[in-house]
Order: structure tokens, then sequence, then C-alpha cells
């Protein structure tokens, strides 16, 4: 059992078929050819396997098991670790990861449709009143248009009034040789989105992927945009000066109190389940700069439930 409560606000339930890079990799494909776009593909994996080796992962099951099977393996990683929930925010489609998930109480779902469907505010609608779906997740740097055209005001009017939380992925997408340029890269490009729509909730995850100082900016900005933690946040490789997971969570802290952050371990596909040593790492960084039990509580829970309406009083905030 862990050593305070946990809501884990960021997985992903592996699902066969998986397309990461969705319409930028369309556009690559159709210049440059889908062999070009497999190529790189591989390269990615390939980067992802180094990272595994070091955290000393298993390789991940090939294939993946069905989302059905996932599911129930992930809820029994809630129940080994008495996680108070668990959100997945990818999952193969909404209605897909909303079946797979329907059985487990404790397991959470976000619609993760492309926002520039004609038809993104109804799946939306139907994603969280049909499905039970609890959020919306996007994959910025995977689009082609900016989040900011005023094309998606119905989408976000749609989220704002359901009253979901908006996850946003900014910076490099799919790590080493993933995609790292594009019109949404900069968490920046949220400004006027967040600040028309000031009672719908954003979350960048991963401390902004490299952009922490645009979403540092984008934060002071506005009040409605939060961040969470998920993942190995291997883009700080790739920064000068190489910022710790202390550093990120002391700037955060002394910019905005404990209240904006949230938990992810960005958990994605088996033998490796939940990933605990992102949990240890992270939980030991904020010991180290003496965070109290309160915000620890509200860190690691208690923002996350009271941005899905689902307060404990037992976690804090």
């Amino acid at each position: 059992m862990l050593p305070i409560p946990v809501f884990d606000f960021h997985a992903h339930l592996p699902y066969r078929g998986r397309e990461l890079w969705g319409p930028w990799g369309e556009r690559f494909a159709d210049r440059f050819g889908r062999e070009k776009l497999a190529l790189w593909g591989t390269k990615n994996h390939a980067a992802q396997r180094d990272w595994w080796m070091r955290f000393r992962f298993p390789e991940p099951e090939n294939p993946q098991p069905e989302p059905a099977e996932a599911a129930r393996r992930f809820a029994a990683e809630v129940e080994r670790y008495g996680l108070l929930g668990l959100v997945f925010v990818t999952g193969g489609g909404n209605q897909r990861l909303a079946e797979a998930i329907r059985p487990h109480p404790r397991l959470y779902g976000f619609a993760h449709h492309d926002p520039f469907l004609p038809d993104a505010p109804e799946r939306l609608l139907r994603a969280v009143k049909e499905f039970g779906l609890v959020g919306y997740k996007v994959f910025a740097p995977a689009l082609t248009r900016r989040l900011d055209d005023p094309v998606l005001d119905p989408l976000w009017a749609t989220a704002e009034e359901l009253g979901v939380p908006v996850l946003v992925h900014f910076g490099p997408l799919g790590g080493a040789m993933g995609v790292a340029a594009g019109p949404n890269i900069n968490p920046l490009v949220l400004h006027d989105v967040a600040k028309g729509f000031p009672r719908l909730n954003f979350v960048v995850p991963h401390f902004g992927c490299g952009y922490v100082r645009e979403l540092l900016h984008l934060m002071w900005a506005v009040d409605n945009v939060h961040v969470d933690t998920s993942g190995n946040n291997e883009w700080r490789r790739y920064q000068w000066p190489v910022p710790t997971l202390k550093d990120l969570f002391q700037v955060f802290l002394e910019a905005f109190g404990p209240d904006r952050i949230l938990f992810g371990s960005d958990s994605s596909h088996f033998p490796r389940g939940w990933v605990v040593a992102y949990f240890d790492e992270q939980y030991r960084a904020l010991l180290e700069l003496g965070v109290d039990e309160a915000a620890l509580r509200k860190i690691f829970a208690g923002n996350a439930l009271r941005l899905l309406g689902r307060l404990d009083p037992g976690a804090g905030g």
C-alpha cells in the first residue's frame, strides 16, 4: 500500500492498432509516404525501449491485451496499490474505452476524439452523457490546425457546460523520435481559449513537456489551467540546465501553491502495469522539498477528485 491516498489522473488503456501520430501522421504520409512514417515509428519504439531499460521495465507484451482484459488487469493494480481511482485519458475510442472500464468502479475514462471532427461537440456530449466518461483529452502536436481556431468554440462550450476537465498534451509527442514541432507545440496557444471559457478547467500534463516557461506564463495569465506531473518526464534531458523533479515541483509550488498540481503516472502497457516507480520518485522529491501532508494530499488525490466532482474527505483538497 502507498503512504498517502493516490488518485492517478493520467494513464492510457492499451489497445491494438494504435496510431500515435493522428492527423500529423496522415499529412506526413501523404507527403513522404507511409514507409517513412513507419520508419519513424520504428525509431520511436527503439527509443522507448532504451528508456524502459533505464528503469528496468520489461518489454511490453506484443500484442497488448484487448481493452476489457487490460481494464481488468489495471483494476487489479488499483486494488494492489490501494489507489482511490485511475483515469485513462485514451483507450482506442470513446465507446471502446467506456465499455472496457464499465465493470470497474475505480476506473475512469476521458473522451479522446479529434476536436476538428464536424460533430466533435456532439461526440463529447454523448461520451459524457451516454458512455459515462468524465473528461476530454487532446494530443495537440498531432493536430495540423491551431487549437485557438474559433471553429472549436462550440466544443469548448460543450465541455464547459458539462463541467468536465480538458487535458491537453503540448510539447514533444511520443518521446524521442516523436513529433517535436507544429502549430500547437506551445501551451500558450491555449491562452485565449482558457480566457474565453473561464469556467472550463484545463490540465497540461508532464509539467509542460519542455515548455515550462510557457506553461508558467499561461498559468499566471489564467487560473483555470492546471499542471499534471505524469510520466518519466524524459524531456528534462533535453533542457539546459537540466531541471530535476524537485526543481519542477518547487517552481510550480512557489508560483501557484499545491491546488493546481495533479499527480499522474502515464501508465500504459503490460506487463509493467501501474508505474509505482514514477510515484516513488515524485513522492520522494516532494518530501525532500518539505511539502506538508495537506499539500501532498491535494497533489496526489484531492485536486483530481475536485476537478472530477468526486470529492473524498480522506484525500484532502
